[in-house]
């Protein structure tokens, strides 16, 4: 393959890394799914492509729906365990933010909700709010009819209703909420972390380590604030576990405030806060190394903010 051919590739790989994320929700999913794309890009006689990015994206968006229909995926998704994996600002396959659609397409609480749909009207919403893709469009990508795509898009609309935020978070305000939190967590006070939170407020966790056989779902405000006063609580046991002392930092991931602990250069867990009329509506607690491999590449990257605590 000849290097033009190679570079028009690479110039849309971050927007097909980006589809294909919101359609998995995985990173990892969505990485093998760009590089399968690249394999039929090179294979392809291209003298019959007549728009390349067109091409392109309709190739990545059957390919992965072909992984949402496998029976793996299937299973996986149903059994309780499934979550989606969690991506550190800045990270380019979390694709455009310019609108608010856009960043909400891209919340844990989206891509969550979107497990309610079809793989087909899993694309067409994507396409659509996240792409800016005319009816037209997805109708060629998916062999499916106009009509048929605005079908589409209106029940995928009625199940994914989240509350919006028009704001695009910044790292100056999400670390005066992730501070608020940790200081409630680490104060041993119930009360103070109810305060900030909503009065139907939930949470869920893969677990300390991320070893839950399955998902770990918190009901109630009560209990979510005592799980979390609990985990904030150090001990030499916790400490053995995690094999030092990590630091908590604060950080935005997929569009969210975020409790980020970490050792070294190791991302031991996170912890993304999802708000609703400036309180927390909700906690995702995430460990599981195979769910954090990217974010920690990322984090390895870059330079960091000073942690909230240096030494938990």
């Amino acid at each position: 393959m000849d290097t033009a051919t190679v570079a028009h590739f690479e110039a849309s790989r971050h927007r097909l890394a980006s589809i294909a994320y919101r359609l998995l929700g995985s990173a990892a999913d969505a990485e093998d799914t760009v590089q399968d794309a690249f394999l039929r890009w090179q294979a392809a006689d291209r003298e019959y492509v007549e728009v390349p990015e067109a091409w392109l994206t309709k190739i990545v968006t059957n390919l992965a729906l072909d992984r949402l229909r496998s029976a793996k995926a299937r299973h996986e998704r149903a059994v309780g365990t499934w979550m989606p994996e969690p991506l550190l600002d800045g990270d380019a396959m979390l694709g455009p933010a310019d609108t608010v659609e856009q960043r909400e397409s891209v919340t844990l609480a989206v891509l969550t909700l979107m497990e309610r749909l079809s793989p087909t009207e899993r694309a067409v919403y994507v396409l659509h709010e996240a792409f800016a893709y005319r009816h037209a469009e997805i109708a060629e990508i998916l062999d499916i009819t106009v009509s048929a795509s605005q079908q589409h898009l209106h029940r995928a609309r009625g199940r994914i209703t989240v509350a919006r935020n028009a704001t695009r978070l910044d790292r100056a305000a999400a670390r005066h909420i992730v501070e608020a939190f940790v200081d409630a967590a680490t104060s041993g006070r119930t009360d103070r972390l109810i305060a900030l939170l909503t009065d139907d407020a939930t949470g869920i966790s893969d677990g300390f380590g991320g070893l839950a056989v399955k998902l770990i779902r918190y009901a109630t405000p009560q209990r979510l604030a005592s799980v979390v006063r609990a985990g904030f609580t150090p001990t030499q046991a916790k400490r053995r576990l995690a094999g030092g002392s990590p630091s908590i930092h604060a950080v935005v991931v997929n569009g969210c405030p975020a409790v980020l602990v970490t050792l070294d250069d190791r991302v031991l867990g996170v912890a993304i806060l999802e708000l609703r009329d400036d309180k927390i509506a909700s906690l995702r607690s995430i460990a599981a190394p195979h769910r954090l491999g990217r974010l920690t590449d990322e984090w390895r990257r870059r330079e960091h903010d000073a942690p909230l605590v240096e030494s938990w």
